[in-house]
């Protein structure tokens, strides 16, 4: 690893995460590859910090799923593996149509008028991380009235996982399709607080973007 860290006199315990978070990027961004060896003493001489915080960072990382740990092996990147996509696509319409579906009667006219405004955002984006990045938002918006902090920080760590799929087939597939004209037609289901149409919208929406990543992976280890 060549990146070199700045670490000030902040508070150990926010190491951690802080280390966590650059690592998450690398993983994510494919810096650091599927299989590629995490090395505790790499990292804790890149952070200028000891092992504890190292070792806290790969735990958390463990749990998002970015990183496994193979017994007396090592720490490694986790792979990317179609099983893995149909298994986050499945847990994602679960979970945010469980979300959308206890947001709703919550929703503000000022959620809605935040969700077009992303949804316009992503349209406009010129690359796929302002894409994601605004992709990301307008969904937790429209969810984040359901008032389930578990159910969002599952739906959270979903999407992160599924973005290391969007940059490992960034190459091969079109990274915003139609996504906003179902976004349109989510939003204006949401207004009508038809709850029924936005959450079968929804799943739809869900299980096909999984679909394109699912084929697109395919033909990249084809």
């Amino acid at each position: 690893m060549t990146e070199k860290a700045n670490v000030n006199s902040k508070a150990l315990d926010s190491l951690p995460t802080r280390i966590a978070a650059s690592l998450a990027e690398r993983i994510i961004r494919g810096a650091l590859k599927p299989g590629d060896r995490v090395r505790q003493d790499e990292v804790a001489s890149d952070f200028n910090a000891s092992h504890v915080p190292v070792r806290e960072a790969f735990r958390q990382l463990e749990s998002r799923g970015l990183l496994v740990s193979r017994v007396r092996k090592g720490v490694y990147v986790s792979p990317l593996d179609q099983a893995s996509l149909v298994e986050i696509t499945r847990m994602r319409a679960a979970l945010e149509v469980l979300a959308l579906r206890y947001a709703i009667p919550n929703l503000s006219n000022e959620d809605i008028a935040l969700a077009e405004k992303l949804s316009k955002q992503a349209d406009s984006s010129k690359d796929m991380s302002t894409w994601e990045d605004a992709n990301r938002r307008f969904h937790l918006c429209l969810y984040r009235p359901c008032e389930m902090p578990r159910v969002l920080h599952g739906i959270e760590t979903l999407h992160e996982a599924r973005l290391r799929y969007m940059y490992a087939t960034a190459t091969i597939i079109d990274w915003n399709p139609t996504s906003q004209d179902e976004h349109r037609e989510i939003i204006a289901a949401v207004k009508a607080r038809d709850i029924a149409r936005a959450c079968s919208l929804l799943e739809k929406h869900i299980v096909e973007a999984g679909d394109v990543l699912l084929a697109a992976s395919g033909a990249l280890s084809a």
